[in-house]
């Protein structure tokens, strides 16, 4: 007597290599002591926050916003790259200095707009980020905004926008930190900052 093998329609087969497949990679991520992360919409991996909202200004906008500053007074085409630009600290003078790291600066500035809406980031007070005030989504916008002025005077080259853009950036700062940070060391320094 033969036995007749049933025949696996095709979508079954991809389903099952798909769920085999799956099934592998999370026994890797285990063996390697970690866990698959944590899936947003649509099967994406969810924001994650990792630093509390002064390590973002200090990491990335304090950062960013020098840099816009600088070309204040100093014409970003007119500075030489350093003797290893591929190496340089000074973002002005590295292989992606001048009006280009304006224009990064902008955008970092821009894109880290983002970072201050996740949910789940602290303030250095140990109180989570105002989300919920009405005051705060307007700050951020700001915040987005001069991030762009300043991407659109590095890209035009201008030395005349770009004092507009830095301006645009001092306000959108001095607007936030009015109302969430400190005004003086003496009023509690770090551990004050975020005030509500």
């Amino acid at each position: 007597m033969r036995i007749r093998r049933a025949l696996v329609p095709p979508l079954v087969a991809v389903a099952v290599a798909v769920l085999v497949l799956a099934g592998v990679a999370a026994g890797q991520a285990q063996r390697r002591g970690g866990a698959a992360p944590p899936a947003g919409r649509g099967g994406t991996q969810a924001p994650q926050v990792h630093a509390n909202l002064n390590q973002v200004m200090r990491g990335i906008l304090f950062i960013n916003a020098n840099i816009i500053f600088a070309a204040q007074t100093t014409n970003p085409a007119t500075i030489k790259p350093a003797k290893d630009a591929a190496t340089a600290t000074d973002s002005l003078q590295s292989i992606y200095g001048g009006w280009t790291a304006i224009e990064n600066a902008g955008l970092a500035i821009a894109e880290a707009a983002n970072l201050l809406i996740i949910p789940g980031r602290m303030c250095s007070s140990g109180k989570p980020v105002p989300l919920q005030n009405a005051d705060w989504p307007k700050f951020v916008q700001g915040l987005r905004e001069a991030g762009m002025t300043t991407v659109k005077a590095a890209r035009a080259k201008s030395e005349d926008a770009i004092l507009e853009a830095a301006e645009a950036v001092v306000t959108a700062c001095a607007n936030c930190h009015e109302v969430y940070r400190d005004k003086t060391p003496q009023q509690g320094g770090d551990a004050n900052r975020c005030v509500q």
